[in-house]
């Protein structure tokens, strides 16, 4: 029974990768497809209806609302000239220095990566950031590479992907957020490394041919003007909160929107600004949250006991328990969490994790440490990621283009996240 789901995974990663069915769909006919091959029945306790759809669809809930909160402080950067401020003032202090303009959108994104992920957080920074750096002759995969491995950073201190890992592998917040306080090292020596290497080898280019130079969302910043600069804190507002008084990460997020609001809007427009960029946020938010309403229904379906029995005899064998072995073949397999692989954790690797964890296999701080450390490399390199997509595009060059000048860097601090996992809770 247990080759015949994992066959069945296969099918279903089969189905992702050649896009004939959207990963949300394809998740969710595997999730019933493994709940029926493991025995469950229609209706009743652990069954299809009532346990893997009823119960698994609606099971991610706060992190849905922490991703929609997320989109929603996103747009408010975006509409109140924040972020396009704080890029500006960045390029400004670099003046004609290819690094230190490189390295301040870096900071940037950085900064942006914490408050939203995806394309969102790709044009926050680099709709201002990439043409700037281009500008003073940084090369154009470079320039696509900073805004990622500066939102990849930024990454372990997002709140919204704290709450996926709190929910999804059942752990306190306080336990993510101490496994990411040791994965944020080694994602920022990575970001600093890729930028100082990348400008330095590539050298520098003066061939500014970016379409989106005079693109709309440009302009429209400059009408905008500099948002003052008490409101340029907003994206340190939520962690703060957060971090320092160990407020709750939805009150955190809400409390970030609500400052960008005031430092920025008069009293009589603020009504107009929240509602706006509340709607605004569904249109980010939703693909998002279809995908963790159908990840929350793969977790179910992995979860019932017909599964974990067929499926933990296969997966013990294949586990390495030495902790050497763990990050040697953990660290092979990195690539297999691109073009929506079966270890990307927004895809079936969250349902791998869930077997995992379920079956007894790892505890489940160490499948936090997989699944983070996989994380960081498909937000930066896979092309099928939408950052990755909009952020190349953006700056007239190819996703493989970016994976392949970045892949080394995030490969690395995989690895780093694997070797203190290995080392921690092994």
């Amino acid at each position: 029974m247990g080759v015949v789901i994992l066959l069945v995974m296969a099918a279903g990663v089969a189905a992702m990768l050649t896009r004939r069915l959207p990963t949300a769909f394809a998740l969710v006919i595997l999730a019933v497809v493994i709940a029926f091959v493991a025995g469950a029945p229609l209706t009743g306790e652990n069954s299809v209806l009532d346990t893997v759809v009823q119960e698994g669809a609606p099971a991610l809930g706060a992190t849905m609302i922490a991703i929609l909160l997320g989109s929603w402080l996103g747009r408010l950067l975006d509409e109140t000239g924040i972020a396009g401020t704080l890029v500006r003032k960045i390029v400004e202090f670099g003046g004609d220095r290819p690094v230190v303009v490189a390295l301040g959108v870096l900071a940037v994104s950085t900064l942006v990566g914490t408050v939203t992920g995806s394309a969102p957080a790709a044009m926050l920074a680099g709709i201002i950031g990439i043409p700037a750096m281009i500008a003073v002759g940084i090369p154009k995969v470079t320039a696509a590479g900073t805004i990622l491995m500066g939102i990849a950073a930024g990454m372990p201190f997002e709140l919204p992907i704290w709450q996926f890992f709190s929910t999804a592998l059942e752990l306190p917040v306080e336990t993510v957020r101490g496994f990411m306080f040791k994965l944020f090292p080694f994602a920022l020596a990575a970001a600093v490394l890729f930028v100082l290497v990348e400008t330095r080898r590539r050298g520098v280019e003066h061939a500014w041919s970016l379409k989106s130079a005079s693109a709309k969302p440009a302009s429209r910043r400059k009408q905008l003007g500099d948002a003052p600069w008490y409101a340029l804190l907003t994206p340190v507002v939520p962690l703060v909160l957060a971090l320092g008084f160990e407020v709750a990460i939805l009150p955190s997020m809400l409390a970030g929107i609500l400052f960008a609001l005031v430092t920025t809007t008069r009293p009589r427009e603020m009504n107009k600004r929240l509602l706006r960029t509340l709607y605004g946020s569904f249109e980010v938010a939703a693909a998002p949250i279809v995908l963790f309403i159908a990840i929350g229904v793969l977790l179910a379906a992995v979860k019932l006991p017909g599964a974990v029995e067929s499926l933990e005899p296969l997966v013990k064998a294949v586990s390495p328990q030495n902790p050497v072995l763990f990050v040697l073949v953990f660290t092979l397999l990195v690539p297999l969490c691109l073009y929506r692989g079966p270890l990307n954790v927004f895809g079936l690797g969250a349902g791998i994790a869930g077997v995992l964890i379920a079956a007894g296999i790892y505890p489940a701080v160490a499948v936090l440490g997989l699944a983070t450390s996989y994380n960081q490399v498909f937000g930066v390199s896979d092309p099928t990621s939408t950052q990755t997509v909009w952020s190349a595009q953006y700056a007239g060059v190819t996703p493989q283009q970016v994976m392949l000048r970045t892949l080394p860097y995030v490969w690395a601090v995989a690895l780093g996240g694997f070797c203190v996992t290995a080392a921690s809770y092994l």
